[in-house]
């Protein structure tokens, strides 16, 4: 194998890096090895800014703005004199020439990592891929946002009660992280928020409904029981219709089919059920395992390549007995494999011993609602619920923010959030191909 044989570069020259995608797994790895003189970076991404995953339902919902869990990529890498940025989509991987094929032209590397993440898995449900909201990127949380606003102003104005409880419909499909703190979020802005913007809906029925469906037998499955129990509480507390053990077959005219029959008249599907890497041009098919995640090895090169590597939720690990189907794709993996591959970088130009990757398990946690989350600690092992594991959630994320300036604006907002019950972030905004007039 060519990293576990390699032998230190005699002339030390430059070597060049380039990094698909800066989500938490290539930050990282540019934030180790940046100011670095033996290596030459360049980031690739689609988008020109970096965006906090983790919160992209609050932004969904009209909690935070957009800049709050965003910054642009070149204004990161400002003093970071061995980084450039290249903003673009990969096409093609040309291993025999070390070269990628960009939208926005190529790239000659002498070290290539993939950390391109996931993408929505719709099991190929073709009519819920047509119609469903995902929940993975900045484009999906303001659409969602939109398109919520955009069925409270419609179902305002129709007199058919039938069509009006069908406006007034969610279902979210996926009983994970995300799919719990979304249902939380729209459970508790019904009860606090919507009943004020909107006194139409006053005096009549609550026709609203939210459902939360998950095909396993718990909610938040990888976490522990008491976390899951404690989560099916506090949501049904908050009226989330729960069901289990059940799966969204199809979605047609604005009804989810379920699978054990029932059919929901809903004309909002948002979609947490699954995740999928995305196969590249150029990489023989033997590189891909489960979920086309590229198959790495324990220093993270990728099986059947010479000088190509993946980290992050692109990529899976097998080599470790505590976990022989891969790690979760979670925050924490790709951070920490981020760092473990700009070590090896390291050593790979100055002869030290490379690191097999071991993962460190902090613990996992979801927030619910006001002071509802629950949360587990590994070692020793621990388990938080309520306030406690609520202010955990909040204070993990905030300095999990990458700059100072996010998090202060953030702060600032879940302080007005907390403190008033409400949000003054609920605008419909869809800019226009249109020339604005002037006068």
């Amino acid at each position: 194998m060519y990293i576990a044989d390699r032998v230190a570069d005699p002339i030390m020259t430059t070597k060049r890096i380039v990094i698909i995608g800066g989500g938490f797994a290539g930050i990282n790895l540019v934030r180790h090895l940046a100011n670095r003189r033996k290596f030459h970076l360049t980031l690739v991404d689609k988008n020109n800014y970096n965006f906090f995953p983790p919160l992209l339902y609050q932004v969904a919902t009209g909690f935070l703005e957009t800049s709050n869990i965003s910054y642009p990529f070149r204004k990161m890498f400002h003093g970071k004199t061995n980084v450039r940025f290249r903003m673009g989509e990969l096409i093609k991987i040309v291993p025999g020439e070390n070269k990628v094929i960009l939208s926005s032209g190529n790239l000659e590397y002498d070290y290539l990592v993939l950390a391109t993440g996931t993408e929505t898995n719709y099991f190929g449900i073709e009519n819920v891929k047509a119609n469903a909201i995902p929940m993975k990127t900045v484009n999906d949380a303001l659409e969602m946002r939109n398109y919520l606003l955009q069925q409270l102003e419609t179902a305002t104005l129709t007199h058919d009660t039938e069509e009006k409880e069908k406006l007034l419909t969610i279902v979210i499909a996926g009983g994970g992280p995300t799919g719990v703190e979304i249902s939380g979020m729209l459970a508790e802005m019904r009860k606090f928020i919507i009943r004020k913007d909107y006194p139409e809906f006053l005096g009549s029925k609550d026709l609203s409904h939210i459902y939360l469906v998950d095909g396993q037998a718990h909610l938040l499955e990888p976490m522990s029981p008491r976390s899951r129990e404690n989560t099916y509480q506090a949501l049904t507390r908050l009226g989330v219709e729960i069901k289990l053990n059940t799966r969204v077959q199809d979605y047609v005219n604005g009804t989810v089919v379920l699978s054990d029959g029932q059919k929901i008249p809903a004309q909002t599907l948002i979609w947490t059920a699954g995740v999928s890497a995305q196969k590249t041009e150029g990489l023989p098919p033997e590189c891909y395992g489960q979920g086309n995640r590229l198959i790495a090895d324990a220093y993270h090169q990728v099986k059947h390549t010479r000088n190509i590597f993946a980290i992050g939720d692109t990529s899976i690990q097998t080599h470790d007995p505590r976990y022989p189907h891969g790690h979760p794709q979670v925050a924490q993996v790709a951070l920490q494999q981020g760092e473990n591959l700009a070590k090896n970088f390291k050593g790979l130009l100055s002869g030290q011993p490379l690191h097999v990757f071991r993962y460190k398990d902090k613990g996992s946690m979801a927030i619910i609602g006001r002071n509802k989350a629950v949360a587990d600690l590994p070692a020793p092992p621990l388990h938080f619920r309520g306030f406690v594991a609520w202010f955990l959630w909040l204070f993990i994320h905030l300095i999990s923010l990458i700059t100072y300036r996010n998090r202060i604006t953030t702060l600032y907002n879940w302080m007005i959030a907390y403190f008033t019950k409400d949000q003054a972030l609920r605008m419909i905004v869809r800019p226009g191909k249109n020339k604005s007039s002037h006068t």
